[in-house]
């Protein structure tokens, strides 16, 4: 693999100079735009040379291709506006989303909050997106952009779905059901998040009473819309109790469900360095970023135990180094997503990942 530049060691530094101090979101704003101008005035030609995965890292998961095990967890392109431009970073996926049936801005400002001090962050974003109807051209568009620049190697795009928060409880099936007419047909797989603890009521369809037959719903219709299988996963929280967490394990081997990923972010603030003061200040919302790798670590194991090989598992949580990959594809995960340390490690940490698992 060609040789990394030297800017992801510098990173940190650039980091405390130019974001610790800016409010996260702005942050985030920022560095995803310039994600985007790289990609606009072709710079990212180069980047995509020297990121691009060694081709002994290509796994086959869910019947799709990935041209490495590692990839973006949804949450960072939430509205599919930049999805090539991360392509060129080296994930071998990205997850796009969370989508909404319906537009909506999500919670108020402010949402997202940095613990600096445990790598980590807090969001109570909502599901701000433009709905799916707005996102579907653009993912049509960035598989179109991939396949031309990738080719067969291209990384993999999926989709994540989640409920709208004016939609009732009751409703929500015909909600998500919206978005897999939408955006089925552009998405190499679909999650179904159920897990986000910053939508009222959505941890509940968790349960197996309202999960197996809404899981069935976007099988049939996303089937149905692109006369294809479309790979099916659902995104679980780290906050399940272990029987529940047996209980999801059990549906996705009756129902032959495609893939489970583990874990969303937690309602839990043990163990944390940032003061607690600090942390009750910022409020509500789902924690994410190392504090999660503990609960990470025994989710996977638990499923993998009670999975077979060809139900997929894609663990998340607190995932910084090419080691901390390599010992969950080792406990059994088929795929890793990262997120958070994105936000810490900077541009080039993919690449970094990837060239630690090459070699």
């Amino acid at each position: 693999m060609t040789a990394l530049p030297p800017l992801p060691r510098v990173y940190p530094a650039f980091f405390k100079a130019a974001f610790q101090g800016m409010d996260a979101e702005r942050a985030h704003h920022v560095g995803f735009s310039l994600i985007r101008a790289a990609e606009a005035s072709g710079t990212s030609a180069a980047l995509r040379r020297a990121t691009r995965p060694s081709k002994d890292l290509a796994t086959r998961v869910m019947g799709l291709d990935f041209p490495s095990p590692f990839g973006l967890a949804a949450g960072f392109d939430k509205q599919g506006l930049g999805t090539a431009a991360l392509a060129d970073l080296g994930f071998g996926h990205i997850e796009v989303g969370t989508i909404t049936g319906q537009p909506q801005p999500g919670n108020p400002a402010p949402r997202l909050f940095r613990l600096v001090e445990d790598r980590a962050l807090i969001n109570r974003m909502g599901f701000n997106n433009d709905g799916a109807a707005a996102v579907a051209p653009r993912l049509r568009r960035t598989r179109t952009v991939l396949t031309k620049r990738f080719g067969r190697r291209r990384p993999v795009l999926g989709v994540n779905i989640g409920k709208t928060k004016a939609v009732p409880l009751e409703d929500a099936t015909g909600d998500y059901l919206a978005s897999t007419a939408a955006l089925a047909l552009h998405a190499d797989y679909l999650v179904v998040n159920v897990s986000s603890p910053n939508t009222p009521g959505l941890r509940q369809l968790q349960d197996i009473e309202a999960l197996a037959p809404l899981l069935a719903a976007v099988r049939r219709e996303a089937d149905r819309t692109t006369g294809r299988h479309v790979p099916l996963a659902v995104k679980i929280a780290p906050d399940l109790a272990d029987e529940d967490v047996d209980e999801v394990a059990a549906m996705a081997v009756e129902m032959k469900l495609d893939g489970v990923i583990a874990t969303n972010t937690t309602i839990s603030r043990a163990g944390l360095a940032t003061p607690e003061a600090e942390v009750e200040a910022m409020g509500a919302g789902g924690l994410s970023g190392a504090p999660l790798k503990e609960r990470s670590l025994e989710v996977l194991g638990r499923l993998r135990g009670a999975l077979p090989e060809e139900v997929a598992l894609i663990s998340v949580g607190g995932v910084t180094t090419g080691a901390e990959v390599r010992e969950r594809l080792e406990l059994g995960a088929d795929l890793v997503q990262g997120y958070t340390a994105f936000l810490y490690e900077g541009p080039f940490w993919a690449a970094r990942i990837n060239r630690e698992l090459a070699g």
